[in-house]
């Protein structure tokens, strides 16, 4: 972690808050670099600096599918015979042959520590500051809101994980600090979240739309009740979202639609801005439409896809007849230039016009109602079965995908269909690697996988163009819930000790 030692917060990450970067703001010796001593001051700084942590969450999302879905049975790759360079990068976490050497793991694991680090210290300099109670109360919930959704993905990907609340003032420091239990970890999530609940606001002014509000320190606290399995725990929690004045949209599309952001259904999104030059875009469909599609798919000449996190033969057969939700959320196909249909599958929620080829302007929706409604049935069937509150939260849902409502099932049934209407439901919105590990026993998991695994080797969902799968491609085993520590923190910090298996 010495590289994160300094603080560094980039005009162009600033959140777009309306908080502008100024003469005062870049007139530094080096104007990309904050140092903590001259800076923290001023109401106008804190509001920045939070700000600054905002932005770096916008580069930290736009790879966060490659631990979610891709790992998962909701995504694969177009193949590329001509190009393997990702083969020890991103095909190890597709065909699940990650350790400790592998560079997007690694990369993981030290992004989301990065950020921890500006965290830290804007909460470090707070006290100290000229702002306002009020903006210093509000800053501390957003802070401590961000601190506990990061260690929540970190503590779900490597179990034990290290926990830092304060600035490391030395590389000699940080190279001491050794994992804490899973327990502890969850402690300190739930620290930070009760405190963001208090001290957060159920929404804010336009200029400050965007930022985590109580909806969502709520919302997030009952998924972390929900994972921990304390279910009475998550329906209070969540029932406290629904009075909040949340609803569901009336048009699946338009919980994507670039021009309908931060609605109803929003709880919180990952803001970025497209049809400029700033920076602050996002790319997703980049990233995600086929290869070779040459501008059939992105609208700029010769414009081809990424071919990563294409939807698996097996996410698209679980689509109900008739269900509104599958066009919106993926194409099995396009049409080239030239007029010849293409079976190539990609992932469709994130495809909208824009004008400067690669800079979109979608959101990235990390908690929506429809979430915190399925959230609620999930906990309802644990406590008491699939009562009838409970089924009016999953057939909501289905009803407004043109589906028929689910009745008459058992506990077991209940939570099996519940699973695949959130796979269905949120789809491609990183939640399904999370799920299965929520849901499924370790064993009942490897063996779910190893069975798709199977599946898609024997009928792969894009063309291998004649090259065989290696022996280990798709072999899940029950080390590999947990991700590996990376091996340079591991050669740095002699405290550390790996997970089983690696």
């Amino acid at each position: 972690m010495k590289k994160y030692l300094n603080i560094t917060i980039l005009c162009i990450g600033v959140l777009l808050f309306g908080t502008a970067c100024d003469e005062e703001f870049l007139n530094k010796t080096d104007p990309t670099v904050l140092v903590s001593d001259n800076f923290y001051q001023t109401e106008k700084q804190v509001i920045q600096a939070v700000n600054g942590v905002y932005g770096q969450l916008r580069p930290w999302h736009l790879s966060q599918w490659q631990y979610t879905e891709f790992i998962s049975d909701n995504t694969t790759l177009h193949f590329n015979q001509g190009d393997r360079g990702s083969g020890p990068s991103l095909e190890a976490l597709e065909f699940w042959q990650y350790n400790p050497s592998t560079s997007n793991i690694t990369n993981l694991y030290n992004s989301t520590y990065g950020i921890m680090v500006n965290v830290n210290t804007t909460l470090s300099k707070l006290p100290e500051s000229n702002a306002t109670d009020a903006v210093k109360m509000r800053s501390e919930g957003e802070l401590r809101m961000i601190r506990a959704y990061l260690y929540f993905q970190l503590v779900q990907h490597f179990g034990d994980v290290i926990i830092i609340t304060e600035p490391v003032s030395s590389p000699a420091e940080a190279f001491e600090y050794s994992r804490s239990p899973v327990e502890t970890v969850y402690e300190q999530i739930l620290s930070d979240l009760n405190f963001a609940v208090g001290a957060l606001p159920a929404s804010y002014g336009s200029d400050d739309i965007g930022r985590v509000t109580k909806g969502a320190a709520l919302s997030l606290l009952g998924k972390v009740y929900l994972t921990r399995k304390n279910y009475s725990a998550a329906i209070e929690t969540l029932n406290q979202v629904t009075s909040l004045g949340y609803d569901l949209l009336d048009d699946y599309a338009d919980v994507f639609d670039p021009q309908n952001k931060n609605h109803q259904e929003s709880i919180w999104d990952i803001q970025y801005q497209g049809d400029n030059q700033y920076g602050v875009n996002s790319n997703f469909i980049y990233t995600f439409a086929p290869r070779e599609s040459v501008g059939a798919v992105i609208d700029f000449p010769g414009q081809d896809g990424g071919g990563w996190n294409t939807p698996t033969n097996e996410i698209i057969a679980l689509y109900e007849e008739g269900d509104m939700r599958k066009e919106v959320s993926l194409k099995e196909g396009y049409t080239s230039l030239q007029g010849e249909y293409v079976g190539v599958p990609y992932i469709n929620k994130f495809n909208h016009p824009h004008t400067i080829r690669g800079v979109t302007n979608d959101n990235w929706p990390v908690i929506r109602y429809a979430d915190v409604l399925l959230m609620l049935a999930e906990a309802i069937n644990e406590v008491d079965g699939p009562t009838g509150t409970a089924y009016g939260y999953l057939n909501e849902i289905r009803d407004r995908a043109g589906l028929d409502p689910i009745n008459g099932l058992g506990k077991d049934a209940f939570r099996e269909v519940l699973l695949n209407e959130r796979r269905i439901e949120l789809a491609f919105e990183n939640h399904r690697w999370f799920d299965l590990k929520r849901t499924k026993t370790a064993s009942e998991l490897v063996t779910m996988l190893n069975a798709y695994g199977l599946r898609e080797r024997a009928n792969p969902t894009t063309s291998r163009e004649g090259i065989p799968f290696s022996n280990n491609d798709f072999v899940f085993e029950a080390f590999e819930l947990l991700f590996p520590i990376p091996q340079d923190q591991m050669r740095i910090n002699s405290s550390l000790i790996q997970n089983p298996g690696y």
